[in-house]
């Protein structure tokens, strides 16, 4: 697949960048309206996701993302935001996509989908079949065993993975500073055998270089890479969340300063394939794609009694209650009674 850019990605880009946070702008008002659950918003890192998966081919290749990325995953179909729509109204799943996508449903178990992306690239390694597995994680999750021995993993059978882990600086509330005592995350590669690389994260083309570069890599059989995308968070963790208590108000200044958003719109303004009418069309298709797939999700069919199978061996008084609500909700929604 080439990696070269042309002018025709570059817009396709921002498009998608912007597409990402009118996408958490509106995800984040519904939260507030009591309409969706608690969702992580993706301000400030929509370049490290958007350069990395500009460098894939969404036939081959697999992404396995943790809870922001869903929203800048456009370039793996729009079905990718439904089903994060889908997955934010309640749909353990995401709803059911029927044409194949090959993105993994939002995480937010720390740290377990490192884990589940080496088995993905150890099996299409032993399958014989081409591409390779991209997997979101971010600093946070450098604290988990499952990031330790999902490294060891693959470094030692060297499977077709690329580690990225996205550094917003927080870990929640916790600085990097006190998240590790390390030079830089990239360099606990050095443990698991495999290249480590640090990236400029707030710069897409700067990410999508050396995310295709651990795609060559992988591709030729030399196994996985470990991707630190630095970058700075611009919004809270999650909407259960309160930054102004830990960031500091002229660090986050700063930071937005280099928001990417305006920086790369600058960079295309500046090659002369950018200009205010393209920012009104690509804010106006990223409000239509949300709209669309709010209008998926809401019109799902509700969750069914299974969703109360295999929690608990005996059931608690509450799943009791919950149940049976469930049940009588869904008989008069159906004009009957609940099977």
């Amino acid at each position: 697949m080439p990696t070269t850019l042309h002018n025709e990605d570059l817009i396709a880009m921002l498009c998608e960048m912007i597409k990402a946070r009118v996408a958490s702008d509106r995800l984040w008002s519904l939260q507030r309206q009591g309409r969706i659950g608690t969702i992580a918003p993706i301000d400030g890192q929509e370049a490290t996701t958007v350069g990395a998966t500009w460098a894939l081919d969404p036939t081959t290749d697999w992404v396995i993302p943790q809870y922001r990325e869903p929203l800048a995953l456009g370039r793996f179909g729009p079905e990718v935001l439904n089903r994060f729509a889908a997955w934010a109204l309640g749909h353990p799943e995401g709803g059911h996509i029927p044409e194949p996508v090959r993105v993994f449903p939002p995480q937010i178990s720390l740290a377990t989908q490192i884990l589940h992306a080496v088995g993905l690239a150890w099996a299409l390694k032993l399958r014989g079949e081409p591409g390779v597995v991209l997997v979101f994680f971010g600093d946070g999750s450098t604290s988990e065993g499952d990031f330790y021995e999902a490294g060891n993993l693959a470094g030692v059978l060297e499977v077709p993975v690329i580690f990225l882990c996205s550094n917003n600086q927080w870990a929640i509330s916790t600085p990097t500073s006190k998240q590790t005592a390390a030079a830089g995350f990239a360099s606990k590669a050095e443990a698991f055998g495999i290249p480590g690389v640090t990236v400029d994260g707030m710069d897409p083309l700067a990410v999508h270089e050396v995310v295709a570069a651990a795609r060559d890599r992988a591709l030729a059989g030399s196994g996985a890479t470990l991707i630190e995308a630095v970058n700075y968070r611009l919004n809270a963790h999650t909407t259960a969340d309160d930054p102004t208590r830990y960031v500091p108000e002229d660090e986050l200044a700063e930071a937005r300063e280099r928001d990417p958003l305006v920086t790369f719109r600058r960079q295309l303004e500046a090659r002369g394939i950018w200009d205010r009418h393209h920012q009104a069309d690509a804010e106006q298709a990223a409000a239509s794609a949300i709209d669309h797939a709010w209008n998926w999700a809401t019109n799902l069919p509700l969750a069914q009694l299974d969703l109360f199978d295999h929690v608990f061996a005996n059931p608690t008084p509450r799943q009791q209650r919950q149940r049976a609500a469930l049940a009588d909700h869904l008989g008069h929604e159906s004009g009957g009674g609940a099977r």
